[in-house]
C-alpha cells in the first residue's frame, strides 16, 4: 500500500499529465487525469479547481459551479491557501456570468475578494454591478407609466409646485429614458427653481436625444442667457432657427444675445434699472427682504422659489442681469 507521500507524488504526476492535455484542449483526457489525481490525494483543492476549469472550457457551467463548491469545501477542511479558495469563488462568479445570472456572479466575486483582493476580480465585480444596474434600468422601462408620471408632473408644474413636478418628471425619465421631451419638462422646473446647472444638463440631454426638438434648444438658450453666457445662448438659438427660421421665441432670444454680446455691462444694468417692472420689484419691501436674505445665504433662494409669485419676480431680476445666483 502506497504511503501518503507516494500518493501525493502520484497525484501530482496525474495533475501534470492533465495540465498537458488541457493545454492541447484535450479536455476529456485532462478530466481523466485530474480525477485520477483526486483518487490519490482527495485533500488537494487544486484538483477540484482544475476539473472546474475543464468544465468551464466545455461550457458546462453548472457542473463547473458544483465542482467549485467541492473545491471550497475541501479547501476549508484542509486549510488550503486562501488564494486557491478565492480562485474557486472567482471561477464560480465567471460561470454565473456566462449563465447571465449576474446577481449570483456578484455574490461570488465579493466572496473571492473577501479571501484575496486582486485588480482582476475587482474589475469583474465592477462590470457585473454595472450589468445588474443596466438590466434593472431596462426592466423598469414602461412608456405608459412614463406618460402617467409626465401628466402628474404637468399638473404640479401648473400649480407652481416645481419640486414635486421634478419628482414626477424624474420618475417618468426612469420609465422612458429616451424621451427627449421629458428632459425638457424637467429643465423647465429646474429653471423655475434656479437650478440652472441641472436645467442646462437636461437641455443638453434633450438636444442630444432629439436634435429636431426645437423647445430643447430654446430652453437651453434661455438658461444660458440667465447664466450670462450670451454667446453660447446665441448658438442654441441659432440651432432652433435652423429648425424653424420663423420661431418668434428663437428670433427674440437670438437678437437679445446679439445685443448682449456687444453690450457694455454698465449700459445693460442701466437699461434694466429703467425697466418699470424691475423698478416695481426692487421697491417691494418683501422682495427687498428676500434679496437681502439671498445675499447673506444663497441657499435661501430655494425656499422662496416655492412661492410662484416670488419665483416669477426673481426670474425677471435674473433675466435682467440684476442678480446672479448660480
Amino acid at each position: 500500500m502506497a504511503t501518503s507521500e507516494e500518493n501525493k507524488a502520484l497525484a501530482l504526476k496525474e495533475k501534470d499529465l492533465g495540465n498537458a492535455a488541457y493545454k492541447k484542449k484535450d479536455f476529456e483526457t485532462a478530466l481523466q487525469h485530474y480525477r485520477a489525481a483526486l483518487t490519490h490525494d482527495p485533500s488537494d483543492i487544486t484538483f477540484h479547481n482544475n476539473i472546474a476549469a475543464v468544465y468551464f472550457e466545455q461550457k458546462e457551467f453548472k457542473k463547473c459551479i458544483e465542482e467549485c463548491e467541492k473545491a471550497v469545501d475541501v479547501g476549508r477542511e484542509n486549510r488550503a491557501d486562501y488564494k486557491l479558495i478565492a480562485k474557486a469563488f472567482t471561477r464560480t462568479g465567471n460561470a454565473y456570468r456566462r449563465l447571465e445570472d449576474y446577481k449570483s456572479a456578484k455574490t461570488f466575486f465579493e466572496k473571492s475578494l473577501s479571501e484575496h483582493r486582486t485588480p482582476e476580480v475587482k474589475s469583474l465585480l465592477s462590470d457585473t454591478e454595472k450589468r445588474i444596474k443596466d438590466m434593472e434600468r431596462l426592466a423598469y422601462i414602461d412608456p405608459a407609466k412614463a406618460e402617467e408620471e409626465k401628466e402628474k408632473g404637468n399638473e404640479f408644474f401648473k400649480k407652481g409646485d416645481y419640486s414635486t413636478a421634478v419628482k414626477h418628471y424624474s420618475e417618468a425619465i426612469k420609465r422612458n429614458p429616451d424621451d427627449a421631451k421629458l428632459y425638457s419638462n424637467r429643465a423647465a422646473c429646474y429653471t423655475k427653481l434656479a437650478a440652472f446647472d441641472l436645467g442646462l444638463k437636461d437641455c443638453e440631454t434633450c438636444c442630444r436625444l432629439d436634435e429636431t426638438f426645437i423647445k430643447g434648444w430654446i430652453r437651453k438658450g434661455k438658461i444660458l442667457q440667465v447664466m450670462q453666457k450670451s454667446s453660447e445662448a446665441q448658438t442654441a438659438y441659432q440651432k432652433a432657427l435652423e429648425i424653424d427660421p420663423n420661431n418668434a421665441e428663437a428670433l427674440e432670444g437670438y437678437r437679445a444675445c446679439s445685443v448682449a454680446v456687444h453690450a457694455n455691462p454698465k449700459e445693460v444694468l442701466k437699461k434694466a434699472m429703467n425697466d418699470p417692472e424691475v423698478q416695481q420689484i426692487l421697491k417691494d419691501p418683501a422682495m427687498r427682504v428676500i434679496l437681502e436674505q439671498m445675499q447673506n445665504d444663497p441657499k435661501a433662494v430655494q425656499e422662496h422659489l416655492k412661492n410662484p409669485q416670488v419665483a416669477s419676480k426673481i426670474q425677471k431680476l435674473l433675466e435682467s442681469g440684476i442678480i446672479q445666483i448660480y
